[in-house]
């Protein structure tokens, strides 16, 4: 049931995604998640508390969040029967994939370069990566849009299919739940420091998998695309992609990167502060540019669908057997 859940909420996200009318109606569960991590926020993070104090204190809001969210998720599937509630689940797990919504964000980059130029370009980057767009040329907006691609195909698409498979909607639900958080409270500042280690180091383990099968869906995917290089995605992937600062990021970057002939990661500037990072891939990193996006979301929307392809015939398997 879960690996059918899998397949049919791929499909119906791919077909319809979000309609944005239910989410004016009713909102989307990420925004469900967020305004309750921002009450454990509020409630719990507390200044005047010590580190440790603060770091128990998030790892306890973690799992109280976590537990909501993968017992609402194990709820909605146990109350649902036979093709009518495969149906139902389907449409409740599509809200937890964002294959439609992040092409479309990341088209929207290589649309504003090439329609309205740098200043374009920079707007619409804003939008989808958290670092400074005013510091970008159109190379490093270009670079920064394929990275936020290569990244958020593991984050947003392969992740949740992973443990919608494994764990059917509480999986799914689970999955999202700690994702959001280590988005909102995951990162190094000086609130979150304490109170976002658990989140950032739960989110790190649970996306361990999803981030090397991205990257070999990116290496498989360039053998069908013209332009693109499986064998150096797959040299990039070997050479680079632990020497990135994130435990995952430099897998479905490296991959990317080598495939593109680009250059991605390094340094880069966020809050007016630079990180730096290791480079993903040998290529050019002042060559990127609109063409470049259009061909990661090529690579992309072939990754894609050999994960359907891969959840399909791992349905058809598990329907054989038992």
């Amino acid at each position: 049931m879960s690996i059918l859940i899998a397949l049919s909420s791929m499909l119906v996200e791919l077909a319809i995604g979000y309609p944005e009318r239910l989410f004016r109606l009713i909102g989307h569960p990420v925004t469900w998640i967020g305004r309750l991590i921002a009450l454990a926020d509020a409630q719990c993070n507390v200044e005047s508390l010590s580190p440790g104090a603060r770091r128990l204190n998030g790892a306890l809001a973690l799992v109280v969040i976590l537990m909501l969210a993968g017992l609402t998720g194990w709820l909605i599937q146990t109350s649902l029967s036979g093709w009518v509630g495969l149906v139902i689940a389907a449409l409740v797990g599509s809200s937890l994939i964002a294959q439609r919504s992040l092409a479309s964000h990341v088209k929207a980059v290589a649309d504003g370069l090439d329609a309205g130029g740098l200043a374009e370009g920079r707007k619409a980057v804003s939008q989808i990566v958290g670092r400074d767009p005013e510091s970008l040329d159109e190379a490093g907006v270009a670079r920064a849009a394929i990275e936020s691609l290569a990244e958020n195909c593991s984050d947003g698409v392969v992740a949740p299919v992973f443990w919608l498979a494994v764990g059917g909607l509480a999986g799914g639900a689970l999955y999202k739940a700690a994702n959001t958080a280590d988005s909102m409270i995951g990162h190094r500042s000086a609130r979150h420091l304490d109170f976002g280690w658990a989140a950032a180091r739960f989110d790190d383990l649970i996306n361990l998998p999803a981030s090397r099968l991205t990257a070999f869906l990116f290496i498989a995917a360039a053998f069908f695309m013209r332009d693109a290089s499986a064998g150096a995605a797959w040299k990039a992937v070997r050479r680079d992609a632990r020497l990135h600062r994130s435990p995952n990021a430099g897998w479905p970057e490296a991959a990317m990167a080598g495939a593109l002939g680009l250059a991605l990661a390094g340094p880069r500037r966020y809050g007016g502060e630079v990180v730096e990072d290791a480079v993903m891939g040998d290529g050019g990193r002042r060559a990127a540019n609109a063409g470049d996006i259009r061909r990661a979301l090529t690579l992309y929307r072939i990754a894609d669908g050999l994960l359907i392809g891969l959840v399909a015939v791992a349905a058809g398997l598990w329907h054989l057997v038992f």
